[in-house]
């Protein structure tokens, strides 16, 4: 017993280590990629050449998605890291140059596809409420952006090697180069090219994305082969595994389409609201639910690989008590300092006062669903180690139905109240995706016999606690003070809600909270 404990506690230390080192550099990520929503924000505000710019990524991002995204991630990680642990190092080598001039063969071809038949795709898929001049233009813009999604494809396979290899820093990066590209076009493009500087900007960011990790895989001394392997079997269960997680990731990417649609037929606006309000509230989710997801899959991978389901279960528990700790005050943070967040970010240029009321209305909603979307996240990872992508995709194609069918009705009933109706769109997301965790963590705890879940309901009990007297802390800060400066005004609350919830947890004795300050004493002894 004791055994597996030291083995689960160096599994629980090895994520922690791998969480650490993604979240720093997703924070970074994070605060690059809110660099360049305030200056775009500042140079477009939320106008029709912006709402043509989003549109059009729209299309890139799903090509990218289905064939080289999560769907990519979720199938070869596991597959790559059981040869690794078999110390088949030339079948690993074999399977990656496989699956990278297939990816590579796949998107060239869809790109290409879509190239030519862009003004269909914009007129009847991407925008269809659109006038014709700002069809014309997402056109074009759609033209530009679709390199995109070959260099995304290719970075996206290198980023599941190094994971593979317990190597994060690079990938993690990976993120912020892409938002840099943006800002460089921001800053040089635009001011001579308008919107469509935005697009190459974009496209210059894409190949950062893919660069800044080739370091990291000449360090590996990969061996490349020039063949699509499709007689290889480590190749066809690639497929195989694919195969569903492409259905599921259909999904999504549709509910993010049909929002599209929907908010194209909304006051002007809406479109962009919705998109900045989903990156604010993304930037907590990713510095939480997947920092942490990224580093625990090649671990559960391999204590999958190795038969240890006992310390699979325990160290999925583990972390999903971390993900709870962390999550929930996030959001309920992100909710009561909404509006003065989007204002001190992005409230100048051409981005005013109605805009700052448009995007903190959507992302009172969206973060309402923050904890389900970094819960689905690692539940979702346990599920692809376990190699068992159908599951997920099945739940979450269920979820996204349901995202879909409310994304249709809720705007209404939210008009119909008197509200702005693109903060339907945001509380579909939040419904369907807290449906669909808890759903995820009922079939899981099936699989492995438990959660562990007296642990589980007790983090969640300590995080509630700690987040309400947070947030009661929070909420009289800014009902006394609104009349300070902005940046003294949320700097304020966060550092003091920060603290009273630090506080809590001291004394309700979270371990978690406990084992970060033996840490810190054990690196700084005189602390």
């Amino acid at each position: 017993m004791a055994k597996r404990e030291s083995k689960v506690g160096g599994a629980t230390r090895q994520i922690a280590r791998g969480a650490a080192t993604v979240m720093g550099a997703l924070v970074f990520s994070s605060l690059v990629g809110l660099v360049r929503q305030i200056l775009i924000t500042r140079a477009f505000g939320a106008d029709q050449a912006l709402d043509a710019f989003y549109a059009a990524n729209r299309l890139p991002e799903i090509l990218f998605s289905l064939v080289a995204g999560g769907a990519l991630a979720s199938a070869f990680i596991p597959t790559f890291t059981g040869f690794l642990e078999k110390k088949k190092r030339v079948d690993a080598w074999r399977l990656t140059s496989a699956v990278a001039n297939l990816i590579t063969l796949v998107l060239i071809i869809a790109c290409a596809l879509a190239w030519l038949l862009a003004p269909q795709l914009v007129a009847n898929v991407l925008a269809p409420e659109f006038n014709t001049a700002q069809q014309a233009l997402t056109v074009e813009l759609l033209r530009i952006q679709l390199i995109t999604p070959i260099l995304f494809g290719l970075s996206g396979l290198l980023m599941g090697v190094l994971n593979a290899h317990q190597s994060f820093l690079l990938p993690a990066l990976a993120p912020s180069m892409y938002w840099l590209g943006m800002i460089f076009g921001v800053i040089f493009f635009v001011p001579s090219m308008g919107i469509f500087g935005l697009a190459w900007g974009a496209v210059l960011g894409a190949a950062l994305h893919l660069g800044v990790q080739l370091p990291g895989l000449v360090r590996l001394r990969p061996r490349y082969e020039a063949l699509l392997g499709l007689k290889l079997a480590s190749v066809r269960n690639v497929i195989r595994l694919m195969a569903p997680r492409l259905l599921g990731v259909a999904a999504v990417q549709l509910n993010f389409l049909v929002n599209t649609i929907i908010a194209t037929g909304l006051p002007t606006g809406s479109l962009t609201a919705i998109v900045v309000a989903f990156q604010v509230m993304l930037m907590p989710q990713q510095a939480i639910g997947q920092a942490i997801a990224i580093a625990a899959l090649p671990t559960f991978s391999a204590q999958f690989a190795g038969g240890r389901i006992k310390e699979l279960r325990a160290t999925l528990a583990s972390t999903l008590r971390s993900v709870l700790l962390l999550a929930l005050p996030a959001s309920v943070g992100l909710i009561l300092l909404r509006e003065p967040i989007i204002a001190l970010l992005f409230q100048r240029g051409e981005f005013g006062a109605d805009d700052t009321q448009l995007v903190a209305w959507a992302l009172l909603w969206y973060a309402a669903g923050l904890l389900g979307h970094s819960v689905v996240e690692i539940v979702s990872r346990a599920f692809y180690a376990l190699h068992d992508t159908r599951t997920p995709v099945i739940v979450g194609t269920g979820a996204m139905t349901l995202n879909v069918l409310l994304s249709l009705t809720l705007p209404a009933g939210f008009q119909q109240n008197g509200w702005m109706p693109h903060g339907g769109l945001a509380l579909a997301n939040s419904v369907a995706t807290f449906l669909e965790m808890l759903v995820l963590l009922y079939l899981m705890r099936g699989r492995l016999r438990g959660l562990e879940e007296s642990s589980l309901f007790l983090g969640l009990a300590q995080a509630g606690l700690a987040s309400l007297a947070m947030g009661g802390v929070i909420w009289l800060w800014t009902s006394q003070l609104s009349a300070y400066p902005p940046l003294l005004y949320v700097g304020g609350a966060i550092a003091l809600g920060l603290a009273t919830y630090a506080l809590v947890a001291w004394l309700l004795r979270v371990p978690e909270l406990g084992e970060l300050i033996a840490s810190v004493q054990k690196r700084l002894p005189g602390f």
